[in-house]
């Protein structure tokens, strides 16, 4: 009976032993699944087809990365449009947008009988409101050349006008989804924003009809681009460009604008207010009347200034600073893209369905960046997230192109001790660097 016992005792302490070495093994292999991971999501600047090179050999670290973006479904015939002018076109992020603002720019100044940049503005808002309703430059300026008012509806502007400060009422986003190293365009959902009763209902200027003939003493209308060819925005260039190119194309297939071709004058904002108030005064120099763009909406804070003492107008496709909404700008600042009061209620919308708790919140230091942030906050806290699970953090953008990358290792050291489970990126394409110290900082992304 007492050897029996011992015998027992003996086994049990094996069995014990056993089952400690088990369990530490198993611990280490219960640490190695719970390493943090967080899931990567982005917003317009960053979720483009043109990103992952960002990242040049760690590309795949986008795989599964979603974001929003202002998007309307284009319809295939005006994406032929676009690649016949640019045939190796692979984004059209904000095409529609500038082939809107170039489009309707020109057919304000037929409406007013003028290239004189004070009577073209008080045209621009009614050229999308409360007329005869018309979907291609043709038609319309068919009808703006006769004096008709006109209701202009087309790729990026379809269920209403502008409001009284010259935006979109009405706007649809779309939820991208990065598989691999492209965008899935069987996974993009639209959902449309805003209100169809903030378009305005103010009576423009009577339209002036177009007298028969040519009148030789008449100056062509001018409008000049100041767009993103270079800088953290020029990953974005391509779309916008192809859509100013086909809309000037089609317009003076047209007949252009009071009886002349309306020319075109290409100009670079290089992400950059230096480049970009250079582009300006160059403009301003060659007697342009409408400027398109800037591509960043801090660009556009930056230049506003100049351009309203010159006159001119500017109106871009890409601005989505919900500030710029009430700038000072004299009645001359449009833009085609929504206000980022509207994106911040869609991308919460996708940060929360996939069940993220803990989120931090990464943007550019600029007006775009820090205002997209803090809209995007106030949504998730809207709809649950505590304030202590919302972290804000910011990073400088290089001044230019030859500035170093960001260094973003502290921030990533500070994401993974927050022990998020969600980062949203409002960036350009040095948002990428954000990523990278991610990923070395020991956080594992998701895909």
């Amino acid at each position: 009976m007492l050897v029996s016992r011992r015998s027992r005792v003996a086994s049990l302490a094996a069995c014990a032993t056993i089952l400690l070495a088990t369990s530490a093994c198993g611990n280490d292999k219960a640490e190695e699944k719970s390493a943090q991971q967080v899931r990567l999501y982005g917003t317009d600047g960053n979720m483009l087809n043109s990103y992952p090179a960002e990242l040049k050999e760690r590309a795949n670290l986008v795989d599964g990365m979603k974001g929003t973006t202002p998007l309307t479904p284009l319809p295939e015939d005006f994406k032929s449009r676009l690649r016949s002018v640019d045939p190796a076109l692979t984004d059209y992020l904000y095409a529609a947008e500038t082939y809107d603002a170039v489009v309707i720019g020109v057919l304000a100044a037929q409406l007013a009988g003028s290239n004189d940049p004070a009577a073209i503005a008080k045209q621009i808002v009614g050229v999308t409101n409360d007329g005869q309703r018309c979907e291609d430059p043709a038609t319309c300026l068919t009808l703006a050349r006769a004096g008709q008012d006109i209701e202009y509806r087309s790729v990026s502007l379809t269920r209403a006008g502008f409001t009284d400060k010259g935006e979109p009422a009405t706007a649809s986003y779309a939820t991208l989804t990065f598989d691999g190293q492209q965008i899935n365009d069987g996974k993009t959902e639209f959902v449309g924003a805003g209100t169809e009763s903030a378009a305005s209902t103010k009576t423009p200027p009577k339209p002036k009809k177009q007298p028969s003939g040519e009148n030789p003493d008449q100056e062509p209308l001018v409008l000049g681009g100041l767009l993103p060819k270079t800088g953290d925005l020029a990953i974005s260039y391509a779309p916008m460009a192809a859509g100013a190119a086909l809309a000037i194309r089609e317009v003076n297939a047209a007949g252009g604008a009071l009886g002349k071709p309306v020319v075109w004058k290409d100009g670079d904002d290089g992400t950059s207010p230096a480049v970009a108030k250079a582009t300006v005064a160059k403009h301003v120099a060659d007697d342009v009347s409408v400027i398109i763009g800037a591509g960043a909406s801090g660009i556009s804070r930056e230049v506003l200034p100049d351009v309203v003492k010159a006159g001119k107008i500017l109106f871009s496709p890409c601005n989505t600073d919900a500030g710029l909404t009430d700038v000072e700008d004299k009645g001359l600042y449009f833009r085609t893209a929504p206000p980022d009061s509207l994106q911040g209620r869609a991308l919460a919308d996708v940060i929360l369905r996939d069940g993220s708790q803990k989120i931090v919140i990464v943007a550019r230091k600029d007006s775009y960046g820090e205002g997209l942030q803090a809209t995007a906050r106030d949504e998730l806290q809207k709809a649950g997230i505590a304030e202590d699970r919302i972290k804000l953090l910011t990073y400088e953008p290089p001044a230019d192109a030859e500035a170093p990358p960001v260094d973003f290792t502290g921030g990533a050291k500070e994401i993974k001790d927050f022990g998020a489970d969600a980062v949203l990126v409002i960036g350009f394409g040095e948002s990428a660097q954000v990523i990278r110290a991610l990923a070395d900082s020991g956080v594992q992304i998701r895909h």
